[in-house]
């Protein structure tokens, strides 16, 4: 089977350059860009869908969910690191890097806590494709794509785990396990649809 890794498309947040808030929605080119993405997806055996319940990710899967058919579960195990207090702050108002290795943001998540989250959510999503009769597509944050790809799949000879998750992007791992990396973090889905990106790291 195919598990589709996706990132969310565009948000207020992303366009602006603010961390964002969890109630952050797509912007009006996100939603373009889920709809694109739902029509790529439409014919590719998808029949169950998770998803970090967020907005963003949750209203990128709707037009997947529509154009396939599938099931859907949202749930928080998915949902990007938090960024605590920092939500809500232009990314040039903070004057530090908020993404160094032994930052901790006030109420948030350290990079340690994180990880251990994404592993909770990795397990969740592999007992999820144990049990799908078809294909698998997981709707989910830039850190937590980044996260899975360098610790949870294998990518291939030559390629690294990209610093920046696009909008949308589409990465396929085949499995079982050991789950093999096939397409990275690709947008040509998106033709004319695909801008150069707002997000910070491909972030939130």
């Amino acid at each position: 089977m195919l598990i589709y890794l996706i990132r969310h498309g565009e948000t207020l947040g992303n366009a602006g350059r603010i961390v964002q808030r969890p109630d952050s929605p797509l912007s009006p080119a996100g939603i373009a860009q889920a709809e694109r993405l739902a029509r790529q997806l439409e014919r590719k055996g998808i029949t169950r869908i998770v998803s970090s319940d967020l907005t963003r990710a949750a209203m990128t899967s709707a037009p997947l969910q529509r154009a396939t058919g599938a099931s859907l579960m949202l749930h928080p195990l998915l949902q990007e690191r938090s960024f605590g207090d920092l939500r809500g702050t232009p990314y040039a108002e903070l004057g530090f890097d908020m993404f160094a290795p032994d930052y901790v943001p006030p109420n948030g998540e350290s990079w340690d806590v994180f990880h251990q989250r994404v592993d909770c959510a990795w397990a969740l999503v592999r007992d999820v494709a144990a049990a799908t009769q078809g294909n698998l597509a997981v709707v989910t944050h830039g850190l937590v794509c980044r996260s899975l790809a360098a610790r949870h799949l294998i990518l291939p000879v030559g390629e690294v785990v990209p610093e920046r998750w696009e909008n949308t992007s589409l990465t396929i791992a085949d499995g079982p396990a050991p789950w093999r990396v096939r397409l990275l973090n690709c947008t040509i889905h998106l033709g004319d649809l695909a801008v150069a990106p707002h997000s910070v790291s491909g972030a939130a």
